[in-house]
């Protein structure tokens, strides 16, 4: 028997849709998703921009751009990266799980004393550090077999342009073996040669005839695409910024105006690295404004980890002391025409692994079809503004002896391979100067139980400083 092709009446698809909502108890409601465009998605993501180094924290920055970001949607004043280094903040926002359930625990290092040739190849799987009291194995690439969200977001009608740095294997683990439909400005390096070209090792890798600035150029790639983009369906793009990783060099044009100010060289060129990133957002969110798909579009903005200098007034930062508040806790901004409210500060505590199962179900994913995700998503809080209720989360890395943090709500343990043990109420004490471990043995002993619970769950627990 032939099937019939012919689309029934629309007073019988009328009938059926009541019948079907007064059987499930929803009658007069409207079928969720029915005929609801999916919004664009760009996400911004700055390497080593610390939390304190915006213009509305520190007037030494020039940060208009970002500043506005910030006003026009929600910051997460306490938001987080799991891994605050590049290779494993990167693997955990794409993928929504842990680097320790990922086994990412540092960077990928590079260099042929690692095993990698002259463009940073290797087929070691995973990498050691001399240094590391535990020796811990860390991986060189992000596994093929874990979904990104550029592969479930392609499920779902999108497509996806990755730009910028990857730092997450080489070329059989690219952005476009991960799930992306494009990929530009991509290497094998964790940061370029110089902010001039040649930018990068291989110099036939990303060229420029005109000298252009590495974070200019990205920009002009990510205005093209946005102008030019003509697909009948929604976009995700990710702006993965190489800056403001080092090498500290600024923009030309940028760095006298901050040693007129006194800053001192190194310091001046970061600042000026700021200010060109700054532009860059403001660039792009006008290609958006003038496509005339800015209330169609949403904006993220977050960093992979707390700042290079100063971070003040948090304690720690990317060279040292990186699982204190300095090193671990990043600017975050979420920016949803109609849905959030301007000038909202949301003091939930997030973490760079719900990023995925947010933005799964922006565009009207099923969460629960993707195993061992270590997040939870933003959705609720993001339309209805309240605090987010949830467990411990915890920061981890392999290079020192301070190698995992638990944080729950006020409350702050850092644990030590040594066995050595912290406490800090963050509440009280964001600058954490006031060690609170022998005061409160009670919480101390709450929460390494749950510290221990969760290295087995991780499957890490043969690394502890705690079991």
């Amino acid at each position: 028997m032939l099937r019939s092709t012919s689309k029934p009446s629309c007073s019988i698809l009328k009938i059926l849709t009541f019948i079907i909502c007064y059987s499930y108890g929803f009658a007069g409601s409207k079928i969720q998703n029915q005929h609801v465009k999916k919004p664009n998605i760009i996400l911004f993501f700055v390497d080593d921009l610390g939390w304190a180094d915006l213009g509305f924290r520190n007037e030494i920055f020039d940060t208009p751009n970002i500043n506005k970001l910030a006003e026009s949607g929600i910051e997460f004043t306490q938001a987080y990266i799991a891994s605050p280094t590049c290779s494993p903040s990167r693997a955990t926002l794409l993928t929504g799980q842990h680097p320790a359930r990922l086994q990412m625990v540092r960077h990928i290092p590079g260099g042929k004393k690692n095993g990698f040739d002259k463009f940073d190849r290797t087929d070691i799987e995973f990498n050691y550090l001399d240094r590391d009291p535990a020796q811990f194995p860390s991986r060189n690439w992000l596994p093929l077999e874990k979904t990104t969200y550029a592969e479930a977001l392609s499920q779902l009608g999108y497509y996806n342009l990755f730009i910028g740095k990857w730092h997450l294997g080489h070329e059989k683990y690219h952005p476009t073996q991960q799930g992306f439909d494009q990929q530009i400005g991509v290497s094998n390096d964790g940061h370029p040669k110089s902010y001039y070209p040649p930018y990068f090792k291989r110099k036939d890798l990303f060229t420029d005839d005109n000298n252009t600035y590495l974070t200019n150029k990205l920009t002009n790639e990510a205005i093209a695409f946005i102008e030019n983009y003509k697909k009948n369906q929604p976009f995700m793009l990710t702006f993965s910024y190489y800056s403001v990783h080092t090498p500290h060099q600024g923009r030309k044009d940028l760095i006298n105006e901050y040693k007129e100010r006194g800053l001192e060289d190194s310091y001046a060129n970061y600042a000026a690295m700021v200010k060109a990133t700054d532009e860059s957002v403001g660039k792009v969110l006008q290609a958006v404004k003038e496509k005339g798909i800015e209330k169609e579009t949403i904006i993220l903005f977050l960093s992979d980890q707390g700042g290079y200098f100063e971070n003040s007034p948090l304690r720690g930062g990317k060279m040292a002391e990186t699982l204190f508040e300095g090193g671990s806790r990043v600017p975050f901004f979420f920016y949803w025409p109609g849905v959030t409210t301007p000038k909202t500060k949301n003091p939930s505590i997030v973490q760079s692994t719900d990023i995925f199962p947010t933005l799964i179900e922006i565009a009207g994913g099923d969460v629960s079809k993707y195993e061992n995700l270590d997040g939870i998503s933003l959705m609720s809080t993001i339309k209805n503004g309240n605090s987010l209720q949830r467990g411990p989360i915890y920061g981890y890395r392999a290079y020192e002896d301070l190698y995992v943090s638990v944080r729950d709500n006020d409350w702050k343990l850092l644990a030590y391979r040594n066995g050595k043990i912290e406490l800090f109420n963050i509440a009280n004490d964001i600058k954490e100067s006031n060690e609170l471990s022998k005061k409160h043995p009670k919480k101390v002993n709450e929460l390494l139980k749950e510290l221990k619970l969760w290295e087995k769950q991780m499957g890490v627990e043969s690394y502890s400083g705690v079991q």
